[in-house]
């Protein structure tokens, strides 16, 4: 056996991969162990065009739309989402947001690269939703910026991490309705000014950890048509679904 496997044998030996979500012992790196597996929703199958939500029935190759975007219509073109925001997926989801497990972007990446590709085009820009300075320096990372490389390293687009800036500091959404979300992000995104000429007329793929209503990534999308972008669609990690 050569010298590197008989290596890497022995380092599995003693650090033997771990189950992302529960720590159980798993074949490889990144993985997930089978019961974490079968508790993972992946969203596929019928699903609704612009934020990616999960729709009953088969859509016969027909563009679907949920009761909520055909209410209110969303600003980016399409919009796509990895895992229901439940179980195993609302885990991945914390345990990369406030957990410090920036290894989670790793397979994320992989799996939102998939979700995704309907919507890539060859020239399409990567780009996170950003964080305002005060709390990216308290959680010392921006887990949607670890998503947006993690995917661009999979699909091999360009990935501009400092695309947006959010300059007006938020407080947290959590237990707002959509209309309250609108109103508290309302010109709290920009575009940054070093990055107009990058993105203007270029599509743009904005990325997210987690769409509950929509209202942080429409104002993202917003900033970047007014930069004069190209169509925007998006993609998160998880999707909250109304039935979750």
């Amino acid at each position: 056996m050569p010298l590197l496997d008989r290596l890497q044998t022995a380092l599995n030996a003693i650090y033997p991969a771990r189950c992302l979500t529960c720590g159980e012992i798993v074949e490889s790196d990144f993985g997930l162990c089978g019961p974490c597996w079968r508790d993972t929703s992946f969203i596929g199958g019928t699903i609704c065009d612009q934020c990616g939500a999960p729709l009953p029935g088969l859509s016969g190759g027909d563009v679907l739309f949920c009761d909520s975007c055909l209410q209110s219509p969303r600003p980016w073109v399409q919009g796509r989402a990895a895992l229901l925001y439940a179980n195993t997926g609302r885990k991945l989801v914390l345990a990369l947001k406030h957990g410090d497990r920036q290894e989670i972007a790793r397979p994320a990446g992989r799996w939102m690269t998939t979700a995704a590709r309907p919507v890539l085009q060859p020239d399409t820009l990567i780009a996170p939703v950003p964080l305002h300075w005060r709390r990216r320096i308290r959680r010392r990372y921006n887990q949607s910026a670890l998503l947006a490389r993690a995917m661009a390293r999979e699909s091999g687009h360009l990935c501009c991490v400092d695309l947006l800036q959010r300059y007006r500091a938020t407080p947290t959404l959590d237990g707002l309705g959509r209309e309250e979300r609108r109103k508290t992000l309302e010109n709290a995104i920009r575009l940054n000014p070093a990055r107009r000429d990058v993105v203007r007329d270029r599509p743009v793929l904005l990325v997210d950890d987690v769409m509950t209503s929509g209202a942080t990534l429409a104002a993202a999308t917003e900033a970047c048509h007014s930069a004069g972008s190209g169509p925007v669609c998006v993609v998160t990690l998880a999707r909250v679904a109304k039935d979750t």
